[in-house]
């Protein structure tokens, strides 16, 4: 695990979501929660999502990345992992920004789960109707 020398932070939400991330000079490993990122997000293609900032930057081995994520699940700690990993990027260059700017990759998704309303089943569903 990663703990000493310089680093880059960057915050990220998404969902219910919030990771903290930092991204040291280094091999290009990913620790999540103390954790191999295999281990804790099995899907490759939320894995991949989740590093495209660096990917799209070509800093894909330059940088060790140890994410602290708390809240929601795997696809929120994803989406979140990755916005902050953007964010973090902008801190080592600001030159990133366009690249970053033209992937869609500094833009915080602000869909979160609407809440219950009275007299209804859910957020929209209401009890079914009947006639007799």
């Amino acid at each position: 695990m990663v703990s000493e020398g310089q680093y880059y932070y960057g915050l990220g939400r998404r969902k219910a979501s919030t990771a903290r991330v930092r991204l040291y000079p280094g091999s290009g490993g990913v620790i999540i929660n103390g954790r191999p990122a295999e281990a804790v997000i099995p899907r490759e293609i939320l894995r991949e999502d989740m590093l495209r900032p660096l990917v799209v930057t070509g800093t894909r081995n330059g940088f060790t990345v140890q994410v602290l994520a708390r809240g929601g699940g795997i696809t929120g700690w994803a989406g979140a992992i990755r916005l902050g990993i953007a964010r973090a990027l902008l801190k080592v260059d600001g030159a990133h920004r366009s690249t970053l700017r033209q992937h869609q990759l500094l833009t915080r998704d602000a869909r979160v789960k609407e809440r219950k309303k009275p007299g209804l089943v859910g957020a929209r569903r209401a009890k079914q109707f009947t006639k007799r």
